[in-house]
């Protein structure tokens, strides 16, 4: 009782500073407009595959409905950090108040784990497409799809509260400078003024299970699609059921490395400088080419882009 009343009566933070990248304003400058061309291409990427797969019939199939979930989920992945980051770079006062920053976590959070779980669910669907074609139709049905997308929105919301309470019930009370763009764990945790061992076992065991039972999954999945690959004898016929699955595993590969890279490994390894880049590399740049693998990689994609342009 005595410690709780000692930490009330310490001066709490009520805002955060946000450093970002640089404090030399052509250096800002530069970033300013290098950050706004790779927003504004992801917006229009993402949404490009979106306005496709709701106008081409031929895309209203079940991989494509995970896809068009995948690209909201970029675009709202970046929109929670760029603009902030846009604004900041443009701005003396890089300044973000204790809850706006709490509920940027959490949005943060839930879409970031969304997506690991999405991606699970789009390799479970490759699984099926591949070694049960005769039955995709009756598994991958559309109120299957639906509740399969709402499941993985479900988790992200429920373990990102999770997450979110364990970092933002500690006490800050300065310094209040975050060496990052945007309120991430590993940054806001060495701000805490309390002992932070418990936050940090606790966040890395969630980290372990969010990144680790999804991928698994998915390794799992495609043991069995390449199993099933092996066994089909002309090479057309492989080549094919290879080429659904490449854009998903290049995806997978980029969203998965750097974000196993920050949120797998212990709190003492935590360099600002560094990871500053590794966030910016599955936050911006993963979300960026996802909508290009998927469409130069896609005759389908490709096919509604060429019907699109021509009806224009």
């Amino acid at each position: 009782m005595s410690e709780d009343l000692a930490w009330e009566n310490q001066s709490s933070v009520s805002e955060f500073i946000l450093l970002g990248f640089s404090s030399q304003p052509q250096m800002q400058l530069m970033l300013f407009v290098a950050f706004l061309v790779l927003y504004l291409l992801t917006l229009l990427g993402n949404s490009l595959i979106i306005t496709l797969i709701m106008t081409d019939s031929r895309l209203h199939t079940p991989m494509y409905f995970l896809l068009a979930n995948l690209s909201f989920l970029d675009i709202s992945y970046t929109t929670t950090t760029v603009p902030q980051m846009l604004i900041h770079l443009l701005s003396k006062r890089k300044t973000i108040s204790y809850a706006r920053c709490a509920a940027q976590m959490y949005i943060f959070l839930s879409l970031g784990i969304t997506e690991c779980v999405l991606y699970a669910v789009m390799a479970y669907d490759r699984y099926v497409a591949i070694c049960h074609p005769l039955r995709y139709a009756i598994i991958m049905s559309r109120p299957s799809c639906i509740k399969l997308a709402a499941g993985s929105w479900t988790c992200g919301f429920l373990f990102a509260m999770m997450h979110t309470g364990f970092t933002m019930r500690l006490p800050y009370c300065g310094p209040n400078e975050i060496n990052h763009f945007f309120c991430e764990v590993p940054a806001i945790l060495k701000l805490a003024c309390a002992d932070t061992r418990v936050n940090e076992v606790v966040d890395f065991v969630l980290g372990v299970i969010l990144l680790m039972t999804p991928l698994s999954l998915i390794v799992v999945s495609y043991c069995f699609i390449f199993a099933a690959v092996s066994k089909i004898r002309s090479t057309e016929g492989k080549f094919k059921a290879f080429s659904t699955c490449s854009s998903h595993i290049t995806v997978v590969t980029l969203f998965y490395s750097a974000a196993m890279f920050m949120y797998m490994r212990p709190a003492s390894s935590y360099k600002p400088e560094r990871d500053k880049k590794f966030s910016l590399f599955y936050n911006v740049v993963s979300a960026l080419l996802n909508p290009f693998i998927y469409s130069l990689r896609n005759k389908d994609v490709k096919g509604a882009l060429v019907k699109l342009v021509c009806k224009e």
